[in-house]
């Protein structure tokens, strides 16, 4: 593991569970349109013979380019927003994933969206300390048995972990890990509610481990496409158990926009 200490520049965005309103997710999906068509205008240049550009030929790009413009999905660029949902898609028609889903809930409170997951049959769920932050009370919604009220019980602010109780019985959960065992380059796969879907599985690797500043526990790099929403989102190993909690995205100087995650270790020693 990479133990070396975090510059200043690195930046935490602790605010996943915020709404994506439609400006931004507009502005991402353009944003990448942009690149996609400026790598392709570079490769046709390169490709091009060196000849008079013919007049209709421009006519039919710039047509096809405000046709692409205004298409609902368009297949010839990767767009992450995009992407996202169609590895969802695919991994969701996997009976594990299905049955993981079943756990994953939404956790609502008057402003904000997060994501929790049932750890016991019972109705404990395990989410972050900044989704339910100033509540004593928030709504929870599982996907097959509906919404409950849950109360805020424990609340461990220094590991961005809180336990809520929706006292029922016979729910779907998740196995947590007994020892995380984490290692690098480990393929993972994590559900939770990002942007403004709900239910959405998805995967990627374990980077490392590093240290920020004013935590006393490091925390692990995620190489995943985690959005707003995903805070609260359990990592699952190829064993189907939880090893961490997904709270945080970081612009880190060597791997950039990486998700973080807190090992469920140290919820299993509290």
């Amino acid at each position: 593991m990479d133990h070396k200490q975090d510059k200043n520049d690195d930046r935490l965005d602790a605010d996943l569970y915020e709404e994506f309103d439609d400006e931004e997710l507009y502005e991402l999906v353009q944003e990448e349109r942009r690149k996609a068509l400026e790598r392709a205008r570079r490769s046709n240049e390169e490709a091009a013979p060196k000849r008079p550009f013919p007049k209709w030929a421009f006519w039919l790009i710039a047509f096809a380019l405000v046709f692409n413009h205004f298409a609902l999905i368009p297949q010839t660029f990767s767009i992450p927003a995009i992407d996202f949902l169609i590895t969802s898609a695919k991994l969701s028609a996997e009976e594990d994933i299905r049955t993981f889903k079943e756990a994953v809930v939404v956790v609502e409170t008057d402003d904000s969206k997060g994501t929790g997951f049932s750890i016991s049959a019972n109705g404990t769920i395990l989410t972050n300390h900044h989704v339910i932050e100033g509540e004593e009370q928030v709504t929870v919604a599982f996907p097959e048995d509906g919404l409950f009220t849950a109360e805020v019980t424990e609340q461990y602010p220094e590991i961005d972990l809180a336990v809520l109780e929706v006292h029922e019985e016979e729910l779907p959960y998740l196995s947590l890990a007994e020892h995380a065992n984490i290692e690098e380059n480990e393929p993972i796969r994590f559900i939770g509610n990002p942007l403004r879907f709900n239910g959405i599985a998805n995967e990627g690797t374990i980077i490392g481990d590093t240290q920020l500043s004013g935590w006393n526990e490091r925390v692990f790099m995620l190489d995943a496409p985690v959005y707003r929403g995903n805070s609260g989102s359990p990592v699952i190993n190829q064993n189907g158990e939880v090893i961490g909690v997904i709270f945080a995205t970081l612009d880190h100087e060597n791997h950039g926009k990486v998700g973080l995650f807190i090992s469920i270790d140290y919820f299993n020693g509290l």
